[in-house]
């Protein structure tokens, strides 16, 4: 026990022999860790949207060409009466333009009697759900969205249309809040009905027209056959659909970006190799610095065992250092990139597998750093280690 006592002390007091070396090595271990864990959750926040905000239950019908093809509004009633069907509703994308195009937010016209029946994790007072319901020119907006550009219940938006031109105000009538921390509250709800009755005016063509169905079933378990079912129903008509559960259409967005996505992994983990270079290299220079001393101590009769596991236990304690603080650090850097990046993700924090993730990389950087100078310290002869100036 004495000797691992004294091994500790020695580990203790090498690290910092040479303060501002080890200083800014922890430092530098200390920015690849935080790097590396908000790069990771960067990715794993565009996954976790769809995955989190995903209902078992919910099917998303669109136009089997492209979403950019509408889907008949006759389509509801007969999507209705499929056996298995609970609950449909419909939408269609507004993209309108706040004051600017930097105030991006999400828009959706929709049924208002029906959609927030099939939606039920927007939390919404019935007096304000009612209120929207009687005001064809009004909508709902979330929480988040609210708070963001500070509106509130009374207050009119105005949009520029580009899909639909012309300008269009919307009164304030409700506000939603999310009933789990994984629902979106950055988006605005307004009337199809007044959307369409503007359209039959202006674009009579694309009256009528429905973006999307929603549809609600029975029996979470039958989506594959309730998919199947959907789309054969209108097989060989003008507008095939394309029925898939809600998770599926939402990845189908995250897949427009997969390769991006990919490279910011592939960076993740470069950060770490580079890191994991610099580290090795200031190890080979304390080694190289400690010639004299490893001799020393052999010639004291300490087994090479020692001397390595010396160099290691440093090597070890230099990066869990820098580890640790990294990961403290990850939490306030990653609220502040998720503020300041205007909360465009619906769901963002660090998760336990990212944490784990750092602590197994900082593990490895000291592992590898440490594994040339210590196999090196075992081939040093006692005669000419002594010769050397350290």
């Amino acid at each position: 026990m004495m000797i691992w006592g004294y091994l500790l002390k020695l580990v203790s007091k090498n690290m910092w022999r040479h303060r501002l070396r080890t200083t800014l090595t922890m430092l530098g271990i200390m920015v690849a860790i935080v790097s590396f864990g908000l790069l990771r959750t960067v990715v794993d926040s565009w996954y976790a949207g769809a995955e989190a905000t995903s209902s078992a239950g919910r099917l998303i019908t669109r136009n089997a060409i492209s979403l950019s093809f509408p889907l008949p509004l006759t389509y509801a009633e007969k999507i209705r009466q499929l056996p298995g069907v609970d609950t449909v509703t419909w939408g269609n994308w507004f993209g309108g333009i706040y004051i600017n195009e930097k105030n991006f937010f999400a828009q959706l016209a929709v049924d208002a009697d029906s959609y927030f029946r099939v939606y039920d994790e927007y939390a919404i007072a019935p007096a304000q759900l009612k209120a929207f319901q009687l005001d064809r020119g009004s909508c709902i907006i979330g929480r988040k969205l609210a708070d963001k550009y500070h509106f509130r219940i009374g207050d009119q938006i105005p949009l520029r249309g580009t899909i639909y031109p012309g300008i269009w105000t919307f009164t304030v009538r409700g506000i939603y809040e999310a009933k789990s921390g994984s629902v979106d509250t950055s988006q605005m709800f307004m009337h199809w009905s007044y959307l369409n009755e503007r359209v039959r005016k202006i674009m009579p063509g694309r009256a009528n027209s429905v973006g999307v169905y929603v549809i609600n079933i029975k029996h979470p378990g039958e989506a594959a056959k309730m998919s199947a079912l959907v789309d054969s129903t209108f097989r060989n008509s003008l507008a095939e659909t394309r029925t898939e559960t809600q998770k599926a259409f939402q990845l189908s967005f995250v897949a427009m970006v997969d390769t991006i996505l990919m490279a910011i992994e592939a960076v993740a983990y470069v950060v770490i190799i580079i890191i994991m270079a610099v580290m090795a290299n200031t190890m080979a220079m304390t080694a190289r610095e400690r010639t004299s001393e490893y001799a020393t101590l052999k010639a004291l009769g300490f087994p090479d065992r020692f001397i390595m596991l010396l160099i290691l236990g440093e090597s070890m304690a230099i990066s869990l250092v820098g580890g640790l603080l990294g990961i403290i650090a990850t939490f306030p850097i990653a609220n502040s990139f998720y503020l300041a990046t205007g909360k465009i993700f619906a769901v963002f924090y660090v998760a336990p597998e990212t944490v784990w993730l750092q602590v197994g990389a900082a593990v490895l950087v000291g592992i590898v750093a440490a594994l040339t100078p210590a196999w090196s310290s075992t081939r040093i002869n006692i005669t000419d280690g002594l010769r050397a100036v350290a």
